[in-house]
C-alpha cells in the first residue's frame, strides 16, 4: 500500500529500477542492498520486489529505462530471458519453489506499478501457497523478513 499510494504524490514517483542500476553502476554493496539489488549484467538488473506476492518475488529489467518490449534491442530482450533463466534456479536452490508465475505487465491498467519501466515478475510458486488471508484479510503473508531472504540469495548466486 505504501508503493500504491506515493503513486499519487508529486509529478512521477523516481524509477527503482533505474536507481538499482545506478546502485550496480557505483558498486556500493549498502546502495545494493538499499535497492534489493541481487546482480546485474551489462543490460540488466535483478532485483527483489520491496512489495512481493509471495516470499522470493524478484524483478528483471533492463538497465535503459525503456516502457515497452518492441523498444529493447535483440540483446536486451535476450538478456531478459537468461536473467530470468537464472532467477529461477536461484529461487529453486534458495527457497526451494516448485513451481513459478513468470510475467510482464504492460501499462498501469493491465497491472504495472513501474509503467515507464518494462520489467519481468518471477514468483515463485508452492503447492498450498494460497490461504484465507488474501481472502478474508485483504493482506499477504510473507513468511521470511526482505532482509534475511536478500542475505541468503546472496549466499546461493556465490
Amino acid at each position: 500500500m505504501d508503493y500504491l499510494r506515493s503513486l499519487g504524490e508529486g509529478d512521477s514517483p523516481q524509477c527503482f529500477l533505474c536507481e538499482a542500476a545506478a546502485a550496480a553502476e557505483a558498486n556500493d554493496p549498502a546502495q545494493k542492498r538499499d535497492r534489493l539489488l541481487l546482480w546485474s549484467t551489462d543490460l540488466s538488473v535483478v532485483v527483489m520486489n520491496r512489495y512481493p506476492y509471495a516470499n522470493g518475488h524478484l524483478l528483471i529489467a533492463p538497465r535503459a529505462h525503456k516502457a515497452e518490449l518492441q523498444e529493447l534491442s535483440d540483446a536486451e530482450q535476450l538478456d531478459l530471458s537468461r536473467q530470468t533463466t537464472a532467477a529461477i534456479e536461484l529461487l529453486k536452490r534458495a527457497v526451494s519453489a516448485q513451481g513459478f508465475n513468470i510475467g510482464i505487465n504492460l501499462g498501469r491498467v493491465a497491472g504495472a506499478g513501474m509503467p515507464g519501466h518494462v520489467h519481468q515478475h518471477v514468483v515463485p510458486r508452492w503447492g498450498g501457497d494460497t490461504n484465507f488471508m488474501s481472502v478474508v484479510g485483504e493482506t499477504r503473508v510473507v513468511p521470511q523478513a526482505m532482509s534475511q531472504l536478500y542475505d541468503e540469495l546472496l549466499r546461493q548466486l556465490k
